[in-house]
């Protein structure tokens, strides 16, 4: 048995477990004991930021996720030095619980460079999140968001998403906390192009789901106990898979990220009544 965590900093709490280990714990979640993707990739992040020079930052991650994680246990996050170089250095995550390996991250790390800076991006008209009412089943700690609607055919999911809790100004914090609200949005995007179009309360009746891989780009310096906006597009459903891009955007405007994500959308299907005898 074991205590769980209640906010974003104690779940960034971690347990040196050896050399270049950590271990980790799970806050409870509404739909049961499967453990929400985002915070498996925020804490890979985090255990590889220990092994690496304030000077370097993330600009970029790319994870699998392998197999679901159960909150019940603890997870073992391991770091492997892949390389440091002078402008960039990469560490390889890999995230096990009792079962196996659960996740697969890799990230890279750069430090600051004075250079060109230009922006294509454009954050699309919304309304500011202050004017928008809650989830009607809102995440009562650690997120907070606002969605827009997503309509039959539109391939775009828009939301916003903040951490909830005022968080310190260690900039390691903000990369996690950003990339612990990735992992939301982008499911609305794919479903709104399929030819199965139900109610969003029936989604779980209709719908199995998971995230499959998941990649981040940073591109500037954020707060994510700030609102940013996420703006997702599903490129197309093949194979039970959804393809979902995103940008993301602070409320002025700035591009902060861009995130991708495949997503799984399998339709669920009947069980096979039983032969009579």
């Amino acid at each position: 048995m074991h205590s769980y965590p209640d906010d974003f900093e104690s779940v960034l709490t971690l347990e040196t477990h050896g050399p270049d280990t950590w271990m980790g714990l799970s806050p409870r979640y509404p739909w049961g004991t499967r453990i929400y993707g985002g915070q498996v990739v925020a804490q890979a992040l985090w255990a590889a930021l220990q092994t690496v020079d304030p000077p370097y930052r993330p600009h970029s991650l790319h994870a699998y996720f392998i197999r679901p994680g159960d909150i019940d246990e603890p997870v073992r996050f391991e770091v492997d030095r892949l390389r440091d170089g002078r402008s960039f250095c990469t560490r390889a995550v890999v995230v096990r619980q009792s079962g196996g390996a659960i996740l697969h991250l890799s990230g890279s790390f750069q430090i600051d460079e004075d250079e060109a800076e230009v922006q294509t991006a454009r954050m699309p008209l919304v309304p500011p999140p202050d004017s928008m009412a809650p989830e009607p089943t809102p995440w009562p700690w650690i997120m907070s968001r606002r969605q827009l609607p997503s309509y039959p055919g539109a391939g775009q999911a828009i939301g916003w998403a903040r951490i909830v809790d005022e968080l310190s100004d260690d900039p390691r914090i903000h990369y996690c906390g950003l990339a612990f609200t990735s992992d939301t949005f982008q499911f609305a995007s794919a479903r709104s192009i399929h030819p199965l179009q139900v109610p969003p309360d029936k989604h779980h009746e209709a719908f199995m789901g998971a995230s499959l891989d998941h990649a981040i780009w940073f591109h500037r310096p954020f707060r994510a106990d700030d609102w940013h906006l996420y703006d997702w597009d599903c490129h197309g459903l093949v194979g039970a898979r959804g393809m979902t891009v995103g940008n993301l955007f602070a409320p002025d405007g700035t591009q902060l990220a861009t995130v991708a994500q495949e997503i799984l959308l399998r339709r669920r299907r009947p069980k096979k009544e039983k032969a009579p005898a």
